[in-house]
């Protein structure tokens, strides 16, 4: 079974699995080079129960956030990987700037939200309190991020 979909049938996927009885968890992000610190962020969301649906940034939405160059493997491929994670039930991409819109497509009962966020700060909590929906913060510290690996690189490079 495809776990990378489209909007349309992420919708009938996730009516399919409430129909049985599941409950839904969202996360999400822009997993360009995935990272140990990824990993932990998808198991702890997974934990929470239910199906794992991942949201993956776009590229277009990825270059508005991170910047020319980035990001570094194109959405299909980073789609792929991400969900070939045994923890993820459902990858899809999105191109908004914050998945305010998905999240009032799919109504997932718990938005998972990394470390770098509080639940007072995770920009969506608006939307997903509106339908009565929770926010919990998952993963490890955020000691691990791509864009820290990069500049980490560049440095060395220059210095090497």
């Amino acid at each position: 079974m495809n776990k990378v979909l489209g909007r349309d049938d992420l919708r009938c996927r996730v009516a399919e699995w409430r129909g049985q009885g599941e409950r839904v968890t969202l996360a999400n992000g822009c997993f360009d080079l995935l990272h140990v610190g990824h990993i932990r962020y998808l198991r702890g969301a997974k934990a929470l129960g239910g199906k794992l649906v991942v949201a993956i940034n776009s590229d277009s939405s990825v270059r508005r956030l991170k910047g020319q160059g980035r990001p570094l493997m194109p959405e299909d491929e980073r789609a792929e990987i991400v969900a070939a994670l045994e923890v993820v039930d459902a990858v899809v991409i999105f191109s908004e700037p914050d998945v305010r819109a998905l999240i009032r497509e799919l109504r997932p009962d718990v938005q998972a939200k990394g470390t770098d966020y509080t639940r007072e700060s995770v920009p969506e909590r608006d939307v997903v309190f509106e339908y009565g929906g929770r926010v919990e913060i998952v993963g490890d510290p955020k000691d691990h991020s791509t864009t820290e690996f990069l500049r980490r690189q560049s440095q060395n490079e220059s210095n090497g």
